[in-house]
């Protein structure tokens, strides 16, 4: 009796640590299973090829495929509620970017908040757009073009990728900072818009520097200005929009994004690994062919620049009259 009596007082010493274990153990074999990183696109644009690139580097890494999963829609938002409303548990993920951010304004039903709903873990870069003409078109410098969009408000046609797309972002940016009235044209996609440029039937264009470079260098278009801050070190000769609007800055970027409640430690071990992977010279060079800026840091600068683009753009989406519902 008493030895059975002794044999139940263990088992019940050792269950009363187990709560205590869980944190340490999902931490040291984080991930146990593959990982899901959810697209809010169809495969073959920037978003694709970064979570691709990342999801590669990470699978090699950590023993565990990260499979990416593209799942487009609404404005990324199908991705996005796919996420939020999966587990905690960092198997399933997202590939955050500028929708995210610009949707909390720019939809009126959404089924969710995504700062409130998400746990930012990581960034990964930033790509700019260029502000691209016709070399038919008039003016040849961005100074030149405001000018000529200012005489004949109304009379410039703005071609896009898609209503709520970068392309259509950093044009109704530019309207709204320059005081410009431009007419949106949207396409299905960056191919018919540049065909319909490289053609005249429109008359500008803010396309990803990777998908223009060619044109530009070819002189088929004529490149007015880049949509980052400063400008890019593929494109050194066009100089940054906001050398003439001053404040002017729109990119697309790229991120990882958890559910609500994701595990500190797993957030902590896929921002390290992340990180890790922007120090790796062939990760950097890949986003460099693409145009961008690494970015990284702390969740904690994820999220504060989640927060800053969702307020910037909660100004820009009004004036624009941008609705998608």
């Amino acid at each position: 009796m008493e030895l059975r009596r002794r044999a139940f007082l263990r088992l019940a010493a050792s269950a009363a640590v187990l709560p205590a274990l869980p944190p340490i153990a999902r931490a040291e074999s984080y991930p146990s299973r593959p990982v899901r990183l959810v697209v809010g696109f169809a495969p073959g644009g920037g978003n694709d090829i970064v979570a691709r690139l990342m999801a590669q580097w990470l699978s090699d890494r950590l023993g565990q495929q990260f499979i990416v999963e593209n799942r487009p829609g609404a404005g990324t938002n199908i991705a996005a509620e796919f996420v939020i409303t999966s587990a905690a548990d960092g198997y399933t993920l997202l590939l955050a970017g500028v929708p995210n951010a610009v949707n909390a304004t720019l939809y009126h039903k959404l089924g969710f908040n995504f700062i409130r709903d998400t746990t930012p873990i990581v960034g990964i870069a930033s790509v700019p757009n260029v502000m691209l003409v016709n070399p038919s078109f008039p003016a040849k410098t961005l100074n030149d073009f405001i000018a000529y969009a200012k005489a004949d408000p109304g009379k410039v046609n703005m071609a896009s990728p898609g209503i709520g797309s970068g392309g259509h972002l950093s044009g109704e940016l530019f309207k709204y900072m320059a005081d410009v009235d431009l007419t949106h044209v949207p396409f299905r996609g960056n191919g018919p818009a540049l065909t319909a440029l490289l053609g005249g039937q429109v008359d500008v264009l803010f396309p990803p520097i990777a998908a223009s470079i060619k044109y530009i260098e070819t002189r088929k278009l004529v490149g007015l200005g880049v949509t980052s801050a400063n400008r890019a070190e593929t494109l050194p000769q066009i100089p940054a929009i906001g050398e003439v609007v001053p404040g002017y800055a729109m990119v697309a970027w790229y991120g990882v994004s958890g559910s609500k409640g994701t595990p500190v430690d797993v957030v902590e071990k896929i921002n390290k690994k992340v990180n890790a992977a922007l120090a790796d010279p062939q990760i950097k060079a890949r986003i460099a062919d693409l145009g961008g800026t690494l970015m990284g840091g702390s969740p904690a600068d994820f999220g504060k620049f989640i927060a800053d683009e969702t307020e910037k753009w909660a100004k820009v989406v009004p004036a624009a009259h941008m609705t998608a519902d």
